[in-house]
């Protein structure tokens, strides 16, 4: 046994070393861990001339603020990116519960319903209501413009360490 261990490490040796060094942050060398679209995460595109889709969001002190927006734009990113108290914890992949809204009842039923996993995830929000959905969950499209939402006045936050 101990000849095929020292055969093996020899082996490895040879090749560890034949191996072309490269820079480990060389675009080579570099992999993509993210579970989401890079492209499609985070990051609005300004809505076309003509194109606007509005969205008004109240916030926990009731002020009202309305933002114009592109098809496509999810409600977690449209508050992030416009500095709206809205946690998104899990960075938008339906494991949370910190990007919770509650949609005016107007504008309900022309969302998708929830998927199961949205649906587990808001059992775990604050403040439950019959029209509430995960931010990152819903996608502006035509049906939704002038959609008005309300952000809780809390979230839990299950991923934070400091959490007891």
């Amino acid at each position: 046994m101990f000849k095929n261990i020292v055969k093996l490490e020899t082996y490895l040796s040879r090749f560890r070393f034949s191996q072309k060094k490269t820079n480990c942050f060389s675009s080579q060398s570099l992999r993509s861990f993210q579970t989401t679209r890079l492209l499609l995460h985070g990051h609005l595109k300004k809505p076309n001339p003509g194109e606007e889709l509005h969205i008004t969001f109240i916030t926990k002190d009731g002020e009202q603020k309305t933002f114009e927006v592109a098809e496509g734009d999810n409600l977690l990113d449209i508050a992030q990116a416009n500095h709206l108290d809205m946690e998104g914890a899990c960075g938008g992949s339906c494991a949370c519960s910190t990007c919770h809204v509650i949609v005016d009842p107007e504008y309900y039923d022309r969302i998708p319903e929830p998927d199961d996993d949205e649906n587990d995830m808001l059992d775990l929000a604050f403040g439950l209501t019959e029209t509430s959905r995960l931010g990152c969950q819903v996608h502006m499209t035509k049906e939704l413009d002038g959609i008005r939402v309300a952000l809780p006045t809390m979230t839990r936050n299950f991923m934070n360490k400091d959490m007891n």
